[in-house]
């Protein structure tokens, strides 16, 4: 049965969600898209979640995404005499390249790219901006600084420079290693941490070589700044809340959190909100109303996805924090101020026949009061332009491509059952009116509007729009 929302749901296995039971469940009461998160767990442990997630896929006759989120470069300090010192504000504290354990006044940053871009004047931020340093004189292996904010830096804390742009890959080794893994076990969209430039994102289109979709992370300043480049660069948009709140003020990202979601949309790419939704829900079998209201808010904007990372990673309610979801979802989609607010950004189509036919695809759905749109697509080009139109109705997306239905998963209002391409229009819209009445999408006597693209089965050809009447 189709979800009883639009928007998408991404939820993130680890300790508290990793037997196949509890992912059942999770996948029952809402997931669309499983988060797999190789800044923890050994390989071994991703692959029996991969296993569980595609038998599940087979039972069900659902297609479920899978999203691989790199851990990206972790700039940390090095050791600590003892473990842990206090840092006094305003006090003078030194960062370099000598690996002997740090003390209370100096510690060691092995990192020599950080010390390429200092200037006196420049801020670094520890232990996830707990802790402030402005350098006050700097060379190639060393910063003097003064202690903005002091308090306790312990071993291996990490390391921001808001606003540098450092000279380092996104890709780490471990990075490439978990790359080539991911791949293997056929993952559909990788998720890409400390994206800085377009450039990242072509390093990494190179090594995927169409074998996965690139989520890209926005969670730098550098990459706002180059923001509309990156959203043209990627197949689709995760804005990544915790860590742009590092080194952005936090009253900052409200605000870019909007402006995100509609460059995407403008884009038609599809745009994930993630980090800390609900995260009070990671001890608590309730979420506070200000989390319930950061939800909705993520939908009332059009988002294609929001995103549980903790609260089903680690969490005590990971069932619990999906079911929220879905009711707060459901319940904002229900308000009479959502297609309003939904539709008062309303893309331009762009000057080709796949543009025109799911701009009229929308529109005839709403006129006749169509049950679905209907889209037949191989590479799921059409499926995008059609939730790039927001419709009111289901969109029911039909492929013979199992990897795009997997890919699809994330995209707002998509509902995709993997089967055979169709020969004939006659077999077209009786294998459309089927499944819609199978799926529970229409009932006898609805209508239509189904998409497809002649010859067919060929990408990127969507030029036809038919109206059908589904038989009683």
């Amino acid at each position: 049965m189709p979800r009883k929302r639009k928007v998408k749901i991404v939820a993130t296995l680890g300790p508290s969600s990793s037997d196949p039971k509890v992912i059942r469940e999770l996948q029952e009461v809402g997931v669309d898209v499983f988060r797999l998160n190789f800044s923890h767990g050994a390989h071994a442990d991703h692959q029996r979640n991969v296993e569980t997630i595609r038998a599940l896929e087979a039972e069900l006759s659902r297609p479920v995404g899978i999203l691989t989120d790199l851990q990206g470069p972790k700039l940390r300090v090095g050791e600590i005499a003892g473990g842990e010192i206090e840092l006094k504000t305003g006090a003078s504290f030194r960062l370099d390249l000598d690996p002997a354990p740090g003390d209370a006044r100096r510690a060691p940053l092995p990192h020599p790219e950080i010390f390429a871009v200092l200037a006196p004047g420049a801020e670094i931020l520890l232990d996830d901006g707990k802790l402030r340093l402005r350098v006050s004189e700097c060379g190639r292996d060393h910063a003097e600084t003064e202690v903005l904010v002091g308090g306790p830096l312990s071993n291996r804390k990490g390391v921001n420079v808001p606003g540098a742009l450092l000279p380092i890959s996104p890709l780490t080794k471990k990075d490439r290693d978990d790359l080539r893994f991911a791949l293997e076990q056929g993952t559909d969209w990788v998720g890409l941490s400390f994206v800085q430039r377009p450039e990242d994102v072509a390093e990494a289109r190179r090594l995927i070589a169409g074998r996965a979709a690139i989520m890209v992370k926005i969670e730098k300043p550098t990459a706002v700044t180059h923001l509309d480049q990156l959203i043209e660069a990627a197949d689709a948009i995760m804005v990544a809340r915790g860590d742009l709140g590092v080194e952005l003020p936090a009253e900052d990202v409200p605000s870019l959190q909007k402006r995100i979601i509609r460059a995407c949309r403008l884009a038609g790419k599809p745009v994930v909100v993630a980090t800390q939704m609900l995260d009070s829900m990671v001890h608590a079998p309730t979420p506070t109303r200000a989390e319930a209201s950061d939800v909705a808010t993520a939908v009332y904007d059009g988002a294609d996805a929001i995103m549980l990372s903790a609260e089903t990673a680690a969490g005590d309610y990971p069932i619990e924090a999906v079911k929220m979801m879905d009711r707060i979802a459901a319940r904002t989609e229900a308000d009479p101020l959502y297609r309003p607010l939904v539709h008062a950004l309303h893309p331009a189509p762009e000057s080709t026949a796949p543009d025109a036919i799911s701009v009229a695809a929308a529109q005839v759905a709403a006129t006749i009061k169509a049950a679905a749109i209907v889209s037949y697509t191989t590479s799921g080009s059409t499926a995008l332009r059609a939730a790039r139109e927001r419709p009111d109705v289901p969109i029911l997306v039909l492929t013979s491509n199992l990897r795009t239905a997997r890919r699809l998963a994330v995209i707002w209002g998509a509902h995709c059952v993997h089967t055979a391409d169709v020969s004939s229009f006659q077999e077209m819209v009786k294998k459309a009116c089927r499944i819609a009445r199978e799926q529970g999408i229409a009932d006898g006597g609805d209508k239509l509007a189904i998409t497809a693209g002649v010859p067919f089965g060929t990408p990127g050809a969507t030029n036809v729009l038919r109206i059908a009447w589904v038989e009683d």
